[in-house]
């Protein structure tokens, strides 16, 4: 029986590599040779394995029972041949609409070729008048016969073959490996995170990832996006509303993108400065010491806010790590369902960025874990031209839990490359520590000498427990060794350090912060936004409202950087088009809710019940009626359902 399921798998993974080739030789190789797409080939065959092995699982498990082996019983016969014959069927059938799809569209097959049963007449009569339908049923057919005649006829082989006396320990022994097998070709690689449709965007370019999928792992990977859309309509009819903000045209069609052309702005840097981005890890604004939290969490890093341009009203777009750096990469905020995130969304992961812009850079990004993590490495990979990735297999360093590294020994790995380097970088430090299991190292632990509280304190002023507080406290003591290491190096002079929070934490900022913090949960969203240069950019606080999405323009400005910007971020120094038009845009996926901060009000509106409710950012006053039911009221109310239907649709349309 074992000798049968590999056998029929070698028969399904030689069938699907010989589709690979047949969809590169006969649609456009786009410029591309076949040495030039064999890694696609190789992993080609490991995202096939993945779909066979799930097949042969279910196969070695069902005939392992007495009465359903295929070798025993009639019953296990025609039930395993049924299962090879179906599989048979589904691949030609799979294969044969994705070819169609890929003439059509040059993109694999994705699920959202279902919401044309929506008008399921008008596209039958569509695929119909365009495709031979008749002759694609009839190959269908006649793959499938073939398929399933092969594999009969290697059964008919093993069955007839003479027998050998095989005792039950090494039946066990036989099953259990070849279910580890199985399961190993099933995750499809030896570490952490599984193989997953994002790795085939690591290989460089859409045409590569188009060749290494197959119709199977692009439609169900892309199964739960299929109702991600937009309104046309609804877009146009914001157009005006947010015109004043990001000098959009009004237009009839949304054929084209929303670029806008930024030149070199008057005052900006003029020492083609290095850049370095840290996105830290629930930087949550009231837990910190730069709003006077008397728990002193953060000394060296308020200290830091003290030499550098600090915004101390900075709200990221929404909740979540993986919507964090989705937005600091693309300038889009993630208005993605609460199921999942833009960056697990095979049709989003085509995005440009203004990191390309900084041309002549060399690009890093320094991650202690793995960006298989909500598949980050499709949207980092596939986008950053010549894009330099270092993950936690990549360090000398240790891992100590599940997110890899420590955030100091990452810094200090970062720091050891960034010193290296005689160009102009581009670098990006995502860190982690501040987050369960709140892990300190031991290797740290008496230099920095974790602290306790009584309980009532931690919970007045944020945490939860001396673990949680601790965390935060070490992710200080992070920065105070990657600035002090880098302040060695010839490199720090000239380079600006940006650092902001990937999101904030919900809880009680009542001590610190007017109550609308704590009741429409802010505190998620409030994190630090710090520029620091000392020897380029003189010390300043900012109070102007200001977003994740907000940071690339801002860097491609203050390094004098021509740019051309499609998505919602604007330069928060170019003073001219910026000042007395900020505010924060808020999506909380789970609350289900869109929310406008400006002029000192916060104003949300309840998908589900349409419920609109404004409340105070800067005290703890009631709004007045007029506020809450006139004109301030209803232009929030337009810009932030004008942001949210214009995100949804550059979230598909904002491609290279």
């Amino acid at each position: 029986m074992i000798r049968w399921i590999f056998a029929t798998g070698i028969i399904f993974l030689l069938l699907m590599f010989l589709l690979r080739i047949a969809l590169f030789l006969v649609f456009s190789s786009q410029g591309n040779s076949f040495l030039g797409v064999f890694p696609s080939f190789i992993l080609g065959c490991r995202f096939d394995i993945q779909f066979i092995s799930i097949v042969l699982v279910l196969l070695l498990l069902a005939g392992s029972l007495p009465f359903l082996d295929p070798f025993k019983t009639n019953g296990g016969r025609r039930m395993a041949l049924f299962v090879t014959g179906l599989t048979a069927f589904l691949l030609a059938f799979f294969y044969a609409v994705d070819f169609a799809h890929y003439s059509y569209l040059s993109q694999r097959l994705s699920a959202s070729v279902l919401n044309y049963l929506a008008d399921t007449g008008i596209s039958a009569n569509m695929v119909w008048q365009t495709y031979p339908v008749l002759r694609i049923i009839l190959l269908m057919v006649i793959g499938s016969w073939l398929i399933q005649w092969l594999v009969k006829m290697i059964y008919n082989r093993i069955r007839k073959a003479p027998g050998e006396v095989v005792t039950r320990r090494s039946r066990i022994v036989y099953f259990i490996v070849s279910f580890l097998l199985l399961g190993l070709g099933i995750f499809g690689r030896i570490g952490q995170y599984p193989l997953r449709w994002s790795d085939a965007f690591a290989l460089g370019s859409d045409y590569k990832a188009a060749v290494a999928l197959n119709p199977l792992e692009s439609f169900f990977s892309s199964l739960k996006f299929r109702h991600s859309g937009y309104s046309e309509a609804k877009i146009k009819k914001s157009l005006p509303a947010l015109a004043p903000y990001y000098g959009f045209a009004t237009r009839d069609s949304l054929d084209t993108d929303f670029g806008r052309d930024f030149p070199v702005r008057a005052g900006a840097l003029t020492t083609r400065p290095n850049v370095v981005v840290v996105i830290c890890e629930s930087f949550s604004a009231y837990k910190s010491s730069m709003w006077g939290n008397p728990l002193n969490t953060t000394p060296f890093f308020n200290g830091l806010c003290n030499q550098g341009l600090f915004f101390d009203h900075c709200f990221t777009p929404s909740y979540g790590t993986a919507r964090g750096v989705w937005a600091v990469i693309t300038g889009i905020p993630d208005v993605e369902v609460n199921t999942t995130t833009s960056s697990r969304n095979p049709a989003a992961v085509d995005q440009r960025t203004i990191i390309n812009s900084f041309e002549g850079y060399d690009k890093f990004y320094f991650l202690g874990g793995s960006t298989s993590w909500a598949n980050i490495r499709g949207l980092l990979t596939n986008n950053i031209k010549g894009l330099h990735l270092f993950e936690q297999q990549d360090y000398d360093a240790p891992k100590i839990d599940v997110w890899g590294i420590s955030d100091k020994n990452l810094f200090l790995e970062a720091n050891k490359r960034l010193r290296e380097q005689d160009k102009p970088f581009f670098a990006i430090i995502q860190t982690a520590d501040n987050h369960r299991p709140y892990t300190i190292p031991k290797e740290d632990q008496q230099e920095f000498q974790p602290a306790t509280a009584p309980k009532d304190s931690l919970l007045k002023f944020g945490f939860e427990s001396d673990a949680e507080m601790n965390a935060f406290r070490y992710t200080d003591f992070c920065y105070r060794k990657f600035i002090e290491a880098a302040s060695k190096e010839k490199y720090f002079r000239n380079t600006v350090f940006l650092f902001i929070g990937d999101h904030g934490i919900a809880g009680d900022a009542g001590a610190m912060f007017p109550k609308a913090w704590t009741d429409e949960r802010l505190t998620m969203e409030h994190v630090p936004l710090l520029i620091y240069s000392p020897a380029l950019i003189p010390p300043r606080r900012m109070t102007a409202l200001c977003s994740q999405v907000d940071v690339l323009p801002t860097l491609a400005g203050l390094c004098s950087i021509p740019y051309r910007n499609t998505a919602l971020g604007r330069d928060l120094l170019d003073t001219a088009s910026y000042t007395g038009k900020a505010f924060s845009f808020i999506y909380d996926p789970d609350g289900f809710y869109i929310g406008l901060i400006k002029g000192g009000y916060f104003y949300r509106k309840q998908f589900k019940t349409g419920k609109e409710e404004m409340a105070s950012v800067l005290n703890n006053d009631s709004v007045s009626a007029l506020d809450a039911h006139g004109p301030v009221k209803e232009g929030m109310q337009q810009l932030a359902e004008g942001i949210y239907e214009t995100a949804k649709y550059m979230l598909l349309k904002n491609k290279k």
